[in-house]
């Protein structure tokens, strides 16, 4: 049986990039790094960030921010604009044929923290009530239910760094089987805490550029010396294609194809011949009925950690060999949102389709002689492409890959 086209009619973003679809592309096309000294890390081995900035969660959300934890504050602001950029009106549809399925990589550490300090200081009284409501991997998309009213399948998808692109994966399977007419999905992540910052730090997976944070995240180039933690989400709004268009929605790209693996090799390194990889693109490939020379750009993972980008630029160069399109990795400006990333870049490669342009990867300077891949640095490049690739790669070996075209 034939498969509907799955339409993309909704884009929602609130990064350290900006919070709003327009100003995340005017900062990724300025090819810079937004990562900074940041005050709630003062003290730990790293003490900088990419955070989400300009964001007053009472004047977004009124009461409601009080009960959110940052994830979901994040979460329910970039819905809410999805929604609207799709041309929805949630007081006039069905609202139990409309799903929501966001992906977050581990549970809210923020509000955990303060129930730390609370414990240690003798003081359990002081424990909220709603620390388990607001803490819960769910309650993103909970709360993005029940402030739109979506009363579909609801559920929360957890594949570490690849949660935001498994999540859309899954959100098109659910339009696939007819559970749902509309699915809003993606990422979310309040990454930014003094738990997860010490955590990384110790796995020396963290760049320790301390002097010069804005210099810190370079994927792919020789002097790359780990990641920079970030924050935010994203939202995208899938719908079946015949029926987007019945209503005269703005399409503003297809997800045409979804390729998952495991690698089954090791809890945090990737296997060394990218083999689950390598399996991913090519179910992803498949699934959209194309081949590699069909794909004319790529946004890479590309964390800036040695070895995760030397095997995911070696699979790369297994794929499309000395001809690779044009390559892009937005956590040299953004920073690495784990269970956020995958969705946030999904929506990037969406508006770099849209806009027939690849930002450039921020500090990349010098190119590993064995990378063979056509990396984007400097200025945004003028490509004539309709169909791109998304990468997504986590902890316990999850990858993901999103092929998307233009409408």
């Amino acid at each position: 049986m034939t498969q509907p086209d799955i339409a993309i009619t909704g884009l929602g973003l609130v990064t350290p990039a900006g919070n709003t679809t327009e100003a995340n592309w005017e900062t990724l096309c300025r090819g810079k790094s937004v990562a900074t000294t940041d005050p709630l890390l003062e003290g730990l081995p790293v003490d900088f960030s990419c955070r989400v900035t300009d964001f007053e969660a009472e004047t977004e959300l009124g009461r409601l921010a009080q009960r959110l934890d940052p994830f979901s504050r994040f979460a329910v602001v970039a819905a809410r604009q999805a929604v609207a950029a799709a041309g929805l009106e949630p007081a006039t549809w069905r609202g139990e044929r409309v799903g929501v399925v966001l992906g977050v990589g581990s549970t809210s550490l923020n509000t955990y923290e303060t129930v730390f300090q609370h414990l240690h200081t003798g003081q359990p009284e002081r424990v909220s009530p709603l620390t388990l409501p607001r803490s819960l991997p769910n309650m993103a998309a909970g709360e993005v239910a029940l402030d739109l009213g979506a009363q579909g399948p609801n559920f929360t998808v957890s594949t570490a760094c690849a949660s935001g692109a498994t999540a859309i994966g899954v959100a098109r399977d659910l339009l696939r089987s007819g559970a749902c007419d509309i699915v809003l999905t993606g990422g979310t992540e309040g990454a930014r805490n003094r738990v997860s910052a010490a955590c990384f730090a110790r796995m020396r997976a963290l760049s320790r550029r301390r002097d010069q944070p804005a210099l810190a995240s370079r994927p792919f180039d020789t002097a790359r010396d780990g990641f920079v933690l970030g924050e935010g989400a994203a939202v995208l709004v899938l719908e079946r294609l015949p029926a987007a268009r019945a209503r005269r929605a703005p399409v503003q790209a297809l997800l045409r194809g979804y390729g998952a693996s495991a690698d089954a090799h090791h809890p945090i390194s990737p296997h060394p011949e990218g083999r689950g990889v390598l399996q991913a693109i090519a179910a992803a490939l498949k699934d959209g009925g194309c081949r590699p020379d069909d794909i004319g750009h790529i946004n890479a993972h590309g964390t800036s950690t040695p070895r995760n980008d030397a095997l995911e630029a070696a699979a790369l160069s297994r794929v499309f060999g000395d001809s690779a399109p044009p390559v892009t990795a937005p956590k040299g400006v953004i920073g690495h949102s784990l269970g956020a990333a995958g969705a946030i870049e999904a929506a990037y490669t969406v508006l770099a389709l849209r806009h027939q342009t690849v930002p450039p990867v921020a500090n990349f300077q010098n190119q590993d002689p064995d990378h063979k891949l056509d990396i984007v640095a400097g200025e945004p490049r003028p490509i004539s492409a309709d169909t791109a690739l998304s990468f997504s790669f986590g902890f316990g070996g999850q990858n993901a890959v999103l092929l998307l075209t233009a409408p």
